[in-house]
């Protein structure tokens, strides 16, 4: 699978732009935090710690940002993409493979930003990180902008099919029911849930008959 030339100019403008040796340091750092979702899986970590009343749905999450990292490494293998190598451009960190599409940094990193912001996390924040971990990658030269584009596309695919509408309406605390009221409430007027109201005249169930 080859990048295409708009690829390749667009690392390399990522590549010959705002670089100095004080900013390449510090981004290669930044971008070692996400290797084999490491980062994204320690605020998963986290949430599961200090937040025991939900540790199901924390590990459930967490399953989101494993289940793209598997997925991705996966996919790496079938399409089998080279790294970039620009003339007169090494890449400015190593990598544990020679392996480019997609980028697990960035699949990892944004079903992380969708699994944890359905458990109440700030969403704007988790974005910024995803986005800035990608960006990572392209100012190092370690991946194509495809590569980028395409593990961020895979991970929020793989943390909307884990998470799903069912547990995104679950972990919403305090929802309310069905025509505004609190589930598991009384009735108005204090009457049981389900019951009919005063004066409501019930329909016998067809098939039931009459009651003598």
């Amino acid at each position: 699978m080859r990048a295409s030339s708009l690829d390749e100019r667009l690392l390399r403008f990522m590549r010959t732009t705002g670089h100095t040796p004080a900013a390449e340091r510090a981004v290669a750092r930044f971008s070692r935090l996400g290797e084999h979702g490491g980062l994204w899986i320690a605020i998963g970590g986290c949430g599961w710690a200090v937040d025991p009343a939900r540790r199901s749905r924390w590990a459930r999450a967490l399953g989101c940002v494993v289940g793209a990292y598997v997925l991705n490494t996966t996919i790496k293998l079938v399409c089998r993409r080279r790294r970039p190598r620009l003339e007169g451009l090494p890449p400015l960190a190593p990598t544990p493979t020679k392996l480019s599409f997609p980028s697990a940094h960035s699949a990892t990193a944004f079903a992380g930003a969708l699994a944890y912001s359905r458990l109440g996390l700030p969403a704007k924040p988790l974005y910024g990180l995803a986005s800035a971990t990608a960006v990572s990658r392209l100012y190092l030269g370690l991946h194509y902008p495809s590569d980028v584009v395409a593990g961020a596309a895979l991970g929020t695919a793989v943390s909307a099919a884990l998470g799903g509408r069912r547990w995104r309406a679950a972990v919403v605390p305090g929802a309310a029911a069905p025509g505004g009221g609190v589930p598991g409430a009384a009735a108005p007027g204090g009457g049981i849930p389900g019951a009919a109201a005063p004066g409501t005249e019930l329909e016998p169930d067809p098939g039931q008959g009459s009651v003598a």
